[in-house]
């Protein structure tokens, strides 16, 4: 087969996990597309497959070993001709895939996503090309936001966590290439950019020896059409006066922060090995929500981890229903070997994590209704993210609103909408997954 032949291949890709694992995927579309092959979106139209896999739980394993199996039985009908599985995975799995997933023609480690082009021509014996680095990407999600990926890695060794095994050492993106990615996004449309890492609240540090993470945003600013800067996964030891202030009195930063907290009793912070006590947690919660009202505040929390007491599980229930977070998402337990919990005593029982989890959730729901209704009748301007054909409605998210991981906005228009576009929506009702309103 020649180079020709082989840009005539048609490539389609499945996402699997996180967005910043999504991130490299879009590179790696990227390199594929500047090759000259097409990206199309239905793996039955493809040649190629990628699945880009997550390994971070159980959960995420079983979702990708199930896509997997999936893809090779589309392999051994003939829909298509190579199968490739990248992310996370094959990188926390690397002996016996082969053997488990006889179809699969590659497992990519995470250091090999810039070798993808010459990873393909090897697989259909075509000599390897001299590629030069590139930093296009093949977005993922509508053009209205991006996510803009500044480190790689964690240094913090939480015990619950696999991600510093699978993904090594916190290392920074140097900031010229974070400029110049960003540049590029903004100049294809994007609005928003969500800078997202690991830990987002330690960049710069292994790099220049201080903390840049006022000093990239500052840069990012610049940048002439971009909208909004949203920070994803910042570390509660790390925020402080200085980086709220700065979010407040930067007009593109969106008033907005999210920072996993995982639990408020000290002694499971302790077992966790977070590097927050119980009263810096809470101190940091009374900080934002009274000197910082206009801050939206998200949070994660796990339930069910070992040694977690009913008197405990309580205690996190009252400080969410003291503390009236925002935003809230919530993971029962997930006992991951190579991690200092999988080695930890008093586990709880699935039945006891579930309960638990259900409960936490309909409290959350009840605190986020009684929060909802503060937001109807006011007006917000919104970043159109798409049209859904079966409701014939818009939707959107606003600066108060991560996409994807928030409730969203939905409006009516008379089609003369685009993607990108910034509107003003009124807030009417909230239906328990988005806001409904009308144009202003």
């Amino acid at each position: 087969m020649t180079k020709e032949e082989l840009k005539s291949k048609k490539l389609s890709a499945i996402s699997l996990g996180c967005d910043k694992n999504k991130v490299g995927l879009e590179k790696m579309l990227g390199l594929v597309a500047e090759y000259g092959m097409e990206v199309v979106a239905d793996v039955h139209e493809a040649d190629i497959v990628i699945v880009n896999t997550c390994a971070f739980i159980l959960p995420a394993e079983e979702e990708a070993v199930e896509t997997i199996i999936e893809m090779e039985d589309l392999k051994s009908k003939g829909v298509i001709e190579k199968l490739i599985v990248s992310g996370c995975f094959p990188e926390r799995h690397s002996t016996g895939l082969e053997h488990n997933f006889p179809q699969v023609d590659k497992f990519m480690r995470l250091r090999q996503n810039h070798e993808i082009i010459n990873i393909i021509e090897t697989l259909y014996g075509v000599e390897r090309s001299k590629l030069k680095p590139s930093i296009k990407r093949v977005l993922t999600s509508p053009k209205s936001y991006a996510y803009l990926r500044i480190a790689d890695g964690c240094n913090n060794v939480c015990a619950f966590c696999t991600i510093p095994r699978i993904r090594g050492r916190y290392q920074s993106v140097p900031m010229d290439e974070l400029v110049s990615e960003a540049k590029m996004l903004v100049d294809f449309g994007v609005k928003e950019l969500i800078l997202v890492a690991q830990d987002t609240s330690r960049y710069g540090e292994d790099l220049y020896g201080r903390n840049c993470l006022i000093e990239l945003c500052d840069k990012l600013s610049k940048l002439k059409n971009l909208r909004y800067i949203r920070i994803h996964y910042l570390y509660p030891e790390k925020v402080n006066k200085q980086l709220l202030d700065y979010i407040m009195t930067n007009p593109k930063m969106c008033k907005y922060v999210d920072i996993p907290l995982q639990h408020i009793d000290g002694n499971i912070l302790q077992n966790m090995r977070r590097r927050s006590n119980e009263q810096q947690t809470r101190d940091l919660v009374t900080l934002i929500k009274s000197d910082y009202p206009e801050i939206k505040f998200r949070s994660t929390f796990i339930v069910g981890y070992p040694g977690e007491s009913g008197t405990e599980f309580k205690k996190l229930c009252r400080f969410l229903k003291e503390s009236k977070l925002d935003y809230v998402g919530f993971f029962p337990y997930s006992r991951e070997p190579n991690t200092i919990a999988y080695y930890q005593k008093d586990k709880i029982s699935k039945f006891i994590k579930m309960r638990r989890l259900k409960k936490v959730e309909r409290l959350q729901n009840e605190i986020f209704a009684e929060l909802a209704a503060l937001e109807l009748g006011k007006t917000y301007d919104v970043l159109v993210d798409g049209f859904d054909e079966a409701s014939g409605e818009y939707y959107g998210h606003s600066e108060a609103l991560s996409p994807n991981v928030d409730f969203g906005v939905r409006f009516v228009d008379n089609g003369s909408c685009n993607i990108a576009d910034i509107v003003k929506v009124k807030y009417l009702d909230f239906d328990g997954s988005d806001f409904k309103g009308d144009l202003v």
